[in-house]
């Protein structure tokens, strides 16, 4: 990979992820759907270590949102039990990596294992300089958009907030991702062409890479072909 003669470099400074087609994966080959949740998982680590490798600095991965807790409830309770095997067995490695651990969304709704187990890695590896794993869990946009404004609109309330200074600054800083950059590269997987509620304001300016394969099967060959397209891009920003 080298950098784009028009301006792109040479590596995204922020990927975020949109790892899709887990049930699909598992239907095609009669398996359970969680067995494909399972296999994403690995995804997930595979994903990370070629980021950290690439020179990647921040990887979101859209993990769990708000409307999947409408799935059944076997499926849901699965998926927390996924959830804190990964934090449990995937952590400490993360760790040794140099891997910082952060999350985005209503964390509040996990079950407290959940919530204890992400606290005390969040706080083990706060300190790392390496890559910085952002999970969204419990995560919207919409739901992150809506948190954003009860904050601003408690500060204007309170006195500490004039609404004539309300800006785009205002409302970034109020956002679940307050002090991370925007995504330079989003990577949909399963080869569906929507942002399923996904860091709407932050995505505003990003890449889209849309690719066929289905998260299970996704690693680094795939990373690196996304990250090529990212190459070849002119981003203008709205200029010429």
């Amino acid at each position: 990979m080298s950098p784009d003669p028009k301006g792109s470099p040479a590596i995204p400074r922020h990927v975020a992820i949109i790892m899709d087609g887990n049930g699909r994966w598992a239907k095609e080959r009669g398996l359970p759907r969680l067995e494909g949740h399972r296999r994403g998982a690995d995804a997930a680590v595979r994903a990370v270590d070629a980021c950290a490798e690439l020179g990647v600095e921040y990887l979101t991965l859209y993990a769990f949102s708000t409307e999947n807790w409408k799935r059944p409830a076997d499926e849901v309770a699965g998926l927390m039990s996924m959830l804190e095997r990964f934090l449990r067995t995937k952590g400490p490695e993360f760790d040794k990596r140099n891997v910082r651990l952060r999350t985005i969304g209503r964390t509040a709704d996990l079950p407290e294992s959940c919530r204890a187990l992400l606290a005390q890695l969040i706080a083990k590896t706060a300190s790392n300089t390496g890559l910085t794993l952002l999970l969204a869990l419990s995560y919207s946009g919409r739901s992150e958009l809506t948190d954003a404004v009860r904050a601003i609109a408690r500060a204007a309330r309170d006195g500490t907030l004039d609404p004539d200074a309300i800006d785009e600054e205002t409302v970034t800083g109020n956002l679940h991702t307050a002090g991370i950059p925007d995504p330079d590269l989003l990577v949909r997987t399963s080869g569906e062409m929507r942002l399923s509620n996904f860091l709407l304001w932050q995505l505003s300016y990003t890449e889209i890479h849309v690719t066929p394969v289905l998260w299970p099967e996704f690693g680094k060959p795939h990373l690196v072909a996304a990250i090529e397209d990212y190459q070849r891009r002119h981003r203008r920003f709205g200029g010429l």
